[in-house]
């Protein structure tokens, strides 16, 4: 068998062929985010790129037009940016920002307030702000009341005196918190002092009086609120704005959460508990058009026996009884919102390697699929039922906006004029179907580089989700396997058990036994693309984040089929890892007590089989990762290093669970790359030049 070598990205400020050749031009694609839809049928989204130092993230905000006939018009333009855009019933356009206010004297932290873009354009202006920032917010859609949500030292939330016991903490050089209830820090931040609450707006001054600006005075809904939740982030209003719904954080156990739903009116701040199921997580609710009803998710919990199961709750507001509207599907069901005239209700869910639109009657009925290929997010409904909107991805497309027939089926949708598109990919995407050693059927994505033949095979990166409960199904710039086409290597992801999507038995195949059906499903679907007469199965690696580096460690162990294996953010010693995770209850369940039932972590932890690892490792952790903390990368590393395995490690001190600044984001392809050309291709190491 012939083969050669990918060529190595071409240095020259010649044009390259696609963006991903070189990676200061991907990182420099401008990359949509949030979508936003005005009563009268404007569109609004978050258009993130790059500062002029090529440093930092900037995100402005860019008007569309729903019927498609216009470009994109760029509506906000400042340092800090722009962010979270909502559309008031009056057409004016609400969004937060740390921009100065040109009102006051600059801050030396200044912190997001609440910006309003006028409906007939003119200068935006601040119409709130808390000492401790503008966290989220929510707008009622008929009224246009606001409600935001801000996070408050406790003690009592008057802005002063919240700033003034900031300023104590700070004179006095203090940055110690005091917890008294589990747990103590969430993703990448610490949780506490403060926590968030959320307040009262009403209803948003139009016009600013000539002496200055109106003062907007805020009522604390929730002034009980205390870490290590306090009032939540997720919130919404009735479209009347007389009522509040949003998820509450709760005990559950010792040291356990959940969340509940419950309601408050606005006007007495008297709160009801409206959903409380001691055995599911309740979230995610949106109120019918007339406010009589509300939809939402409920997330039963998981076992040791079962992994968890969603459903769609309808709720009677008034009296709290709830039915389920999807019963008997084997999907799991997310962001729902009902239809205009309230007898549907649309929701988005993982099926079969695709995030798909679906719509269910509230009256009962099953649910239809809406849409085939791609991944939707951020779905809006058109206030007078005619069309739907969202972004949609896949594999071969970034994020764009679309817009959808509400009654058609399995459809195409019709893309909207976008600032941001990616027009050519470095080869082509294929999808493909395995049997599992057991009969189940394993779905993959194929990425082929250009050039790629039987004449010229290419070598392979088998690419591990995260999650576990995820499935390949979307663009990803932080995995994105065109970076790696773009050098000639074809790039596998599959989607093995505990993958979501393909139902419920295919999840539990590999609940907790992480390393006996996954593993044996990304080992199959191995198999399968090394037939492949494009692939060159004498060239292949391994990679993975989060529970994908997990799998990496655990294939290191049990095979040394591949030449390099990349792990980031990776769980190495699962009886080490629960005890500093985020949450550590959540994986307790699935696992068990490793003092009194040891047996899942004895089978499944990689680090009680670190004597079998042959293959090089490139690790990569961040150190304010607080799901995966870095004691798992430092472990892992230090095992290696006393066993002579051939190994680098990748650090970053101001990285959380993903590597999301640009400079960063550009060293972990250049140092992903770099090993795999060393270890794939026998290239010369070639160290990073900023490393």
């Amino acid at each position: 068998m012939t083969s050669s070598a990918p060529a190595p990205a071409d240095p020259s400020p010649e044009p390259a062929p696609s963006p991903f050749h070189r990676l200061a031009d991907f990182v420099a694609i401008p990359r949509i985010g949030a979508l936003a839809l005005s009563p009268d049928g404007r569109l609004a989204v978050s258009l993130v790129t790059l500062d002029r130092e090529g440093k930092k993230w900037q995100s402005a905000l860019w008007e569309l037009d729903a019927e498609g006939r216009r470009p994109a018009r760029r509506l906000t333009r400042s340092a800090p940016g722009e962010s979270s855009p909502a559309w008031a019933p009056d057409g004016s356009l609400l969004f937060t920002s740390a921009r100065p206010d040109p009102g006051r004297a600059p801050a030396d932290e200044p912190k997001p307030a609440l910006w309003r873009l006028p409906a007939d354009g003119g200068e935006a202006r601040p119409v709130l702000s808390r000492p401790g920032g503008i966290g989220s917010f929510a707008v009622a859609a008929d009224s246009g009341d606001v409600v935001v949500v801000s996070s408050t030292l406790p003690g009592g939330s008057e802005p002063a005196a919240d700033e003034e016991r900031r300023k104590a903490r700070t004179d006095a050089g203090v940055t110690a918190i005091l917890h008294e209830a589990y747990p103590v820090r969430y993703w990448d931040h610490d949780l506490g002092p403060a926590a968030p609450h959320v307040f009262w707006a009403g209803r948003l001054p139009v016009d600013e009086d000539p002496t200055g600006p109106v003062a907007v005075e805020l009522r604390d809904l929730t002034p009980d609120a205390l870490p290590p939740s306090g009032a939540g982030e997720e919130v919404v209003l009735s479209p009347d704005g007389s009522l509040l719904a949003r998820a509450e954080d709760v005990p559950d156990g010792p040291a356990g959460r959940r969340t509940r739903l419950v309601l408050t009116d606005t006007a007495t701040g008297a709160t009801r508990v409206l959903v409380d199921d001691p055995l599911a997580d309740v979230y995610g609710a949106a109120f019918s058009p007339d406010g009589s009803r509300l939809v939402c998710v409920r997330e039963s919990m998981s076992t040791y026996a079962d992994p968890p199961d969603y459903t769609l709750l309808l709720v009677d507001v008034a009296d709290g009884t709830a039915r389920e509207l999807t019963p008997d599907v084997d999907r799991w069901p997310s962001s729902p919102q009902f239809s205009a005239d309230g007898t549907a209700v649309y929701y988005l869910a993982d099926e079969q390697g695709r995030h798909a639109v679906f719509r269910v009657p509230v009256d009962g009925g099953e649910p239809v699929r809406l849409t085939g290929d791609g991944a939707y997010s951020h779905l809006q409904v058109a206030r007078d039922g005619s069309a739907l909107f969202a972004l949609r991805s896949a594999y071969d497309s970034p994020p764009v906006p679309v817009r959808l027939d509400p009654t058609a089926e399995m459809q195409d949708p019709t893309p909207l004029p976008s600032p941001a598109t990616v027009a050519d990919l470095p080869g082509t995407l294929q999808e493909f179907t395995t049997t599992a050693a057991d009969g189940a059927q394993v779905q993959s994505w194929l990425v082929l580089p250009e050039g790629a033949s039987a004449e010229n095979p290419a070598p392979l990166v088998l690419w591990v989700h995260g999650g576990p409960l995820m499935s390949w199904n979307s663009w990803s710039w932080r995995w994105c396997p065109w970076v790696l086409a773009a050098r000639g290597y074809a790039v596998l992801l599959p989607n093995p058990a505990l993958s979501q999507g393909f139902g419920l038995d295919f999840v539990r195949r590999g609940w907790g036994e992480w390393g006996e059906a996954p593993y044996t499903d990304l080992m199959a679907a191995v198999d399968a693309a090394e037939q492949r007469p494009e692939i060159d199965g004498t060239r292949t690696a391994a990679m993975g984040g989060s529970f994908g580096g997990y799998m990496a460690n655990w294939i290191a162990t049990q095979t040394d089929r591949f030449k390099a294996i990349v792990t980031h953010a990776s769980l190495w010693n699962l009886e080490g890892f629960l005890g500093t995770t985020d949450a550590a209850y959540y994986w307790e369940k699935e696992w068990g007590d490793p003092l009194t039932d040891p047996k899942r972590y004895d089978q499944n932890s990689p680090h009680r089989f670190a004597d079998a690892i042959r293959t090089p490792m490139l690790v990569i952790h961040g150190d304010k990762d607080y799901r995966v903390p870095i004691g798992e990368g430092l472990a892992l590393w230090y095992a290696l290093q006393r066993r002579g395995v051939p190994s680098r490690f990748l650090y970053f001190p101001d990285e959380n669970h993903w590597v999301l600044t640009p400079g960063n984001s550009q060293v972990w392809y250049e140092a992903v790359l770099a090993f795999l050309a060393e270890h794939v291709l026998g290239e010369e190491w070639q160290r990073p030049a900023l490393l």
